[in-house]
């Protein structure tokens, strides 16, 4: 029991399974957990216990009783507040939702419960997942548990903290610009994000609860401190949606991934048109050194035939349009009349095109996906950067994206930290993010890979691999 917060959520299942913990005493051991070491980090803000205990309780008599027993039977779980939850407040960060209390649960909720899995509690993100840095009026601002002084992330960030921090062993997060894995990259944990269209999100908050709607380029996935539990956990979550459910199917391809020997392995670790820091060069070079060492090759050298800047301007062009949203039909007019050149300009700009600005960057990204098509023909996985520097300091100026950064003593625009998670984003492809090392300051930093669009298994397999070579995820002073 000394050790339970680092259990994986699998091994948890077998151990409640075979009865050496029960549901309800691992329930508890997360709670008191919380209770004694959140305050400073700010990850968990809002518990649903009376449940989350009738429901362990139950889990407890079902295991008595012989009767089956889902793969994540009574596995005492925290969930991102952008997921609606039955019968427990889902704020997704906004005032407006303070007091909203669902009376379902999301899609991918329901599925993790349909598992076994408890959930017991909610997890902080920025309002409307619309940043990647947690924060908000209704609950606060979430810190990196590695330096208080930085961001955990966004959106998932409260997620990815309280992976990191040991108060869950399995998180669900959503990703539309790097949402899963800047948080994972930030807090040194696992995150998944998903081939598009794999995951059906319904209920997650942006829309506003009863939309249909799931955004262009919006997934939702795994999060956890193991590989195996994105693995399995993925297919708990993977399916049809609700308009798809009558005649879709979905098998994916699997491949035994047991060595470095057996993968075709590319990495694309810096570039002049965002380049990455010093300590960002350092960790991702051991990786190819080491995974090299360990019998594997990695081609360097090899890029699809398209360039960063490219892909880069496509994907914002892309995302901006599906957040726009958020904006009334006047505001998109005094957007569209903007002609600055500055990146907070075009991305301004980008949430008010035309409907038939839009077709031309849906045929730019179709472009995009067919020469990662012919690129993966030749490679399994590519290696990439997440962002190109470690946790970023608390920022909550606004407009958030006239915001700068500091990377290698150089200032550079808010919207260079998504440079690098648009090549996945905008080509749907799947990508499994997973801790490679440690910046000169003492803050993880992570490996980004990237795979054929439903090569999911193959992603994260290779995360495995990476996993073991680099020692897993690093836990900070805060949690020990």
């Amino acid at each position: 029991m000394n050790e339970l917060h680092w259990w994986t959520a699998y091994g948890l299942a077998d151990a409640i399974r075979g009865r050496e913990v029960s549901a309800r005493e691992a329930l508890e051991y997360f709670v008191g957990r919380v209770e004694e070491r959140d305050g400073p980090i700010n990850s968990v803000v809002h518990w649903d216990l009376d449940r989350a205990r009738a429901d362990a309780d139950d889990a407890d008599r079902a295991i008595a009783r012989g009767d089956e027993l889902g793969p994540l039977h009574g596995v005492p779980i925290t969930i991102k507040d952008s997921f609606q939850t039955e019968g427990c407040i889902t704020t997704s960060g906004a005032p407006e939702l303070a007091d909203f209390v669902p009376t379902e649960d999301a899609w991918p909720v329901a599925r993790l419960r349909e598992a076994g899995a408890i959930v017991y509690a909610k997890t902080n993100l920025p309002i409307f997942a619309g940043d990647i840095q947690s924060y908000n009026e209704v609950y606060g601002t979430t810190n990196n548990p590695h330096d208080l002084s930085r961001t955990a992330g966004g959106s998932s960030g409260g997620s990815a903290a309280a992976l990191a921090m040991g108060f869950t062993p399995l998180e669900l997060g959503s990703d539309i610009g790097g949402s899963i894995r800047v948080p994972a990259h930030y807090c040194g944990v696992k995150g998944h994000k998903p081939s598009y269209g794999i995951v059906p999100a319904h209920g997650q908050i942006p829309g506003m609860p009863g939309t249909f709607t799931q955004a262009d380029l919006a997934v939702c996935g795994p999060m956890a401190r193991s590989a195996r539990d994105l693995e399995n956990v993925l297919k708990i979550l993977a399916g049809p949606d609700r308009w798809n459910t009558a005649g879709w199917r979905l098998e994916l391809p699997e491949r035994p991934v047991d060595d470095f020997s057996q993968l075709r392995i590319a990495a694309w670790l810096d570039d002049p048109y965002c380049a990455v820091d010093a300590s960002t060069t350092r960790v991702l070079g051991r990786l190819v050194e080491a995974i090299e060492s360990a019998g594997g090759r990695v081609d360097t050298e090899a890029r699809p035939d398209f360039t960063l800047e490219k892909v880069d301007t496509v994907f914002k062009a892309l995302l901006f349009a599906a957040l726009s949203g958020e904006h009334s039909y006047e505001r998109i007019e005094e957007l569209a009349r903007i002609d600055g050149d500055t990146p907070f300009d075009r991305a301004r700009r980008s949430a008010a095109q035309r409907h038939r600005a839009w077709l031309a960057n849906n045929e730019r990204r179709l472009q995009i996906r067919e020469r990662w098509r012919t690129f993966f023909e030749h490679y399994d996985v590519i290696l990439m950067p997440v962002q190109p520097r470690a946790a970023i300091p608390h920022d909550h100026s606004e407009p958030q994206w006239n915001r700068t950064v500091e990377i290698d003593g150089v200032e550079r625009p808010y919207l260079d930290l998504f440079g690098w998670t648009g090549p996945a984003g905008a080509a749907f492809l799947p990508a499994t993010v997973v801790p490679a090392g440690m910046s000169d300051d003492a803050l993880p930093i992570g490996v980004q890979i990237v795979g054929p669009y439903l090569h999911d298994i193959t992603t994260i397999r290779a995360a495995r691999l990476i996993s073991k070579l680099c020692g897993g995820p690093p836990r900070p002073q805060a949690a020990l």
